[in-house]
């Protein structure tokens, strides 16, 4: 079998010929010049014979070949470069802001590092240790000492009683209470007021129209009951616990002794009429006797709404001091509960009967943050001299309250004769200890 040839060199060697027998065509004829074969040689149809201009043979398959491979790797080396440099540009951004991520990552931790190797842990627990037990204890002792001076210096400051000029020119007293009066209860006579008339908070004083309301229904004293849960929640004050068996004494001494508000509270419940219509009552009973300023929203005087004036209640601890159910209680300093309760036994919230030195005919205090120290008292004057009601409401202190009653009650006793229209009496005397 005859080998195959290659297309390319079959065209090269027929073209070949063909130059060839032109040339020898040429060669023969006697007319033709030099110049004309130069011209034949020259102007053949290189496209068609694929010549050359000096007439040597050319491969044009093979050179648009070589063109055309060359153009497709130019091609494709112009494409793959800026893929290749997109491509690096890429990795190089994406590593670098990997370096920069590990660098903001890596610059806290170095500065924790260098945080903990500065301030180790075995320090900050010494510091704490170290303030939780000397450096609170003398702090709290600062503490203590400071209003240790503080009250003292309250109290010596309040021991001395105030006094100011009125419109008259006559030296009157001046309390250091947001509201006081002195009420003469035989002629219904203010013989000393400021703030008298101001509507405020009475906190337990309350509990004065409580007892009042409870005796109403003359109440059989001795008979037994239980103390029931609602009566102790959030009583803040009390001596009672839920499901403890008392009398109904046991209530009202603790009501007007210790001012406990469990016991109020039970003594509105048990009522014939109910814990709403107790406080109804209380409300009626105010305005039946001329208390315009008063208003109840509870028997124990734990609500802010609980309202009055000191000159109400100058009326009403007088009223009740003709009572002796009542007022027999409030002159008590002490009182013995049953066994079972939280204490043996109970003492009077009211400094003046506890002291014993000034004539007490009834009185009743009261605190809440609102309403500040209250006092409501009907007093003696010394030497069997006729009783007056002193009433202060919102003092500064718990001993404040006292103090401004002697005070107030000194200046009503020395202004007797003025007054009372009797004999020059003289105050009590307020202890050194006071």
């Amino acid at each position: 079998m005859a080998p195959l040839l290659d297309p390319s060199r079959s065209m090269t060697i027929r073209a070949r010929q063909r130059v060839q027998q032109s040339a020898g065509i040429l060669a023969q004829s006697d007319t033709e010049t030099s110049c004309a074969l130069k011209h034949v040689c020259y102007n053949a149809e290189t496209t068609s014979n694929k010549l050359s201009r000096k007439g040597l043979s050319v491969l044009r398959n093979w050179s648009l070949r070589t063109a055309r491979l060359i153009c497709a790797l130019a091609a494709s080396l112009a494409m793959a470069l800026p893929a290749s440099s997109a491509e690096a540009a890429q990795t190089q951004k994406s590593s670098t802001a990997k370096k920069t991520s590990a660098t903001t990552t890596a610059k806290p931790a170095a500065k924790t590092s260098t945080t903990t190797t500065r301030k180790p842990a075995v320090k900050t627990t010494r510091r704490s240790t170290a303030y939780s037990a000397s450096t609170a204890r003398a702090r709290r002792a600062k503490l203590a000492r400071a209003r240790a001076l503080a009250q003292s210096r309250a109290m010596a400051e309040v021991a001395q009683p105030k006094f100011k000029t009125d419109s008259n020119g006559d030296e009157v007293p001046d309390p250091r209470a947001e509201a006081a009066i002195i009420y003469n209860p035989q002629n219904g006579a203010v013989l000393y007021e400021s703030n008298a008339q101001n509507q405020r908070s009475i906190a337990s004083i309350t509990k004065v129209m409580t007892a009042v309301v409870f005796m109403e229904s003359q109440p059989d004293l001795t008979e037994q009951v239980v103390v029931d849960r609602s009566d102790v929640r959030a009583a803040s004050t009390t001596y009672l616990r839920a499901g403890a068996k008392v009398t109904k004494g046991d209530l009202l001494h603790l009501t007007l002794i210790a001012s406990d508000n469990a016991a109020a509270r039970a003594l509105a419940r048990i009522s014939p009429i109910g814990m709403p219509k107790f406080i109804d009552r209380m409300n009626e009973k105010a305005q039946e006797l001329g208390l315009s300023s008063t208003r109840y929203v509870d028997p124990s005087g734990l609500f802010a709404a609980n309202v009055s004036s000191a000159y109400d209640m100058a009326r009403l601890i007088a009223y009740v001091s003709n009572d002796d159910r009542i007022a027999s209680v409030m002159r008590m300093q002490h009182y013995s509960l049953p066994r079972g309760l939280r204490a043996a036994e109970v003492h009077s919230t009211n400094q003046l009967v506890m002291k014993g030195d000034v004539d007490v005919q009834a009185g009743k205090t009261g605190f809440i943050r609102n309403s500040g120290y209250c006092l409501a008292t009907l007093l003696r004057l010394p030497q069997g001299g006729p009783s007056v009601a002193v009433v202060v409401l919102g003092a500064k202190s718990n001993a404040g309250r006292f103090m401004e009653t002697r005070h107030l009650l000194d200046w009503v006793a020395s202004k007797a004769t003025e007054l009372l229209g009797g004999t020059p009496l003289q105050a009590a005397t307020v202890p050194p200890s006071e």
